[in-house]
């Protein structure tokens, strides 16, 4: 059983967090345990929004039930994404660290959420310093995107060269592999967008057609899909280049809808394409 317990934000409307990422997991085939940090009746970028952050002992609460399932025991893969405040950040690392002495084979995965080019950091005062500082530590796989990477490492990362050396400053050491996603360098052609996977010592630029669409939650749902295939055993680079492809596939059905949200069918998320 390809166990996935994905621990993030989620919406009524629109997909970010889990609701960008839990339904495509699924419809890979991956069984998924959703545990919300948060439930809002959409994401910001609109004139209002209704919900909030959860309490940190409730999401504790949701927590401590995923364990006395026994799904820690079973789980190839734990997700972290969008936390919400700092006290559930505290949480969630307290629930990693039990689930992996628990389970030491557990591949955690950490989408150190945070901000993004043009809008700069938008999470809670306090928590990119705990993502860097608790949870990044205890992951296998981190998928920031190009800010996100520049602000862990303190340092800009415009080539492939910085991007590799604030790989090299937020591993610290640690055996950590990373997707980083959005990324526009110097040599990036006008006409696309790329993901660079980092494994180990190799490093793979993977290309995407810039499409002139920027709904939100796009890696989340990268992210999302590159679990679903890795956990069914897939090389990370494979993995990370399915997962660029169903987003690619998305954003163009979503330029065709003129939608302001991301348009996730699983024709998208199966795309097979050039990248």
């Amino acid at each position: 059983m390809r166990q996935i317990i994905s621990i993030q934000s989620q919406v009524v409307h629109g997909h970010v967090g889990n609701s960008a990422a839990a339904w495509p997991m699924q419809a890979l085939g991956a069984t998924v345990a959703v545990v919300p940090t948060t439930l809002l009746s959409n994401h910001p970028h609109y004139p209002t929004m209704r919900g909030r952050v959860l309490e940190a002992d409730l999401v504790a609460d949701l927590l401590r039930g995923v364990e006395e399932r026994g799904l820690v025991e079973n789980c190839a893969v734990l997700l972290t994404g969008y936390l919400g405040s700092v006290e559930v950040g505290q949480v969630v690392s307290a629930f990693v660290e039990r689930a992996l002495r628990r389970n030491p084979d557990i591949h955690c995965v950490c989408d150190p959420v945070i901000g993004d080019n043009g809008i700069g950091v938008f999470v809670a005062y306090g928590l990119p310093e705990l993502i860097r500082d608790r949870l990044l530590p205890q992951a296998r796989l981190a998928t920031p995107n190009q800010f996100e990477l520049e602000w862990l490492a303190k340092r800009p990362a415009r080539n492939l060269e910085g991007i590799v050396a604030a790989i090299h400053e937020v591993r610290a050491g640690r055996s950590v592999d990373f997707a980083v996603t959005g990324c526009v360098l110097e040599d990036t052609p006008e006409s696309q967008v790329e993901t660079i996977v980092a494994e180990g010592d190799a490093v793979t630029r993977i290309s995407a057609p810039r499409i002139p669409v920027r709904p939100c939650g796009t890696g989340d749902l990268f992210t999302g899909v590159l679990v679903a295939h890795r956990s069914a055993g897939l090389s990370l680079c494979a993995s990370a280049r399915l997962a660029v492809q169903a987003v690619s596939a998305v954003l163009t059905q979503t330029q065709i809808r003129q939608s302001g949200e991301m348009v996730i069918t699983l024709d998208a998320l199966t795309a097979k394409g050039e990248a």
